[in-house]
């Protein structure tokens, strides 16, 4: 598939899949919540260092899935989200998560407020976890589009798992992909768990 191609199958995409999540029931949202927050504690294992990310709207999960984790005395850092003058995505950069702490970020997501650790401190993590629309077997992630992320998994030791959380019905055969994709190493879902992927 050349690049235009990928770039507009991901985007017609992202278009069916946002508008299936916002047709998920609010008792159903719930409940697949409650079962992510309960397998990323057992994921977590003996983490000393997650980077997590708040999900918002109708994205899977919920702060739960953080709360569990420094519950158990893990330190979870949360990306904040800017960008150059020109609209260009910067890496990420990470504050700790207290939720009391939780402001409006740009993009209509929730970040930590200041102080903020460098882009660098994502060498830290024990495990990283990352939003996702849809992930496929072999790891292609598809995000957003804006590329935060893609940019900022670099900075990662190489053996750190990557898991992208998606409903079930997001974990697909296979997504578009291009060059710079970062692979995912792990999906989770809310009732197949931690899946291995290729």
């Amino acid at each position: 598939m050349t690049d235009n191609a990928a770039v507009t199958a991901k985007s017609a995409l992202r278009a069916r899949l946002l508008a299936a999540r916002r047709a998920v029931p609010p008792d159903v949202h719930d409940a697949e919540a409650r079962a992510l927050a309960g397998h990323l504690e057992q994921l977590a294992g003996g983490a000393h260092t997650v980077c997590a990310y708040v999900p918002v709207g109708s994205e899977p999960g919920s702060t739960a899935m953080l709360d569990r984790l420094t519950q158990r005395g893990i330190r979870v850092l949360l990306p904040v989200v800017r960008t150059e003058d020109d609209g260009t995505p910067l890496a990420l950069m990470w504050g700790e998560y207290r939720p009391e702490n939780l402001v409006p970020g740009p993009f209509g997501l929730l970040e930590p407020t200041p102080p903020w650790l460098p882009a660098e401190v994502l060498a830290e993590a024990d495990l990283i976890v990352v939003p996702a629309l849809a992930i496929d077997r072999r790891g292609a992630r598809l995000g957003r589009g804006a590329g935060f992320y893609d940019r900022s998994l670099l900075l990662r030791r190489p053996q750190i798992p990557l898991v992208a959380v998606v409903r079930d019905t997001e974990l697909l055969d296979e997504l578009p992909a291009e060059p710079h994709d970062v692979s995912m190493t792990h999906a989770l879902t809310p009732g197949l768990g931690v899946v291995a992927l290729a």
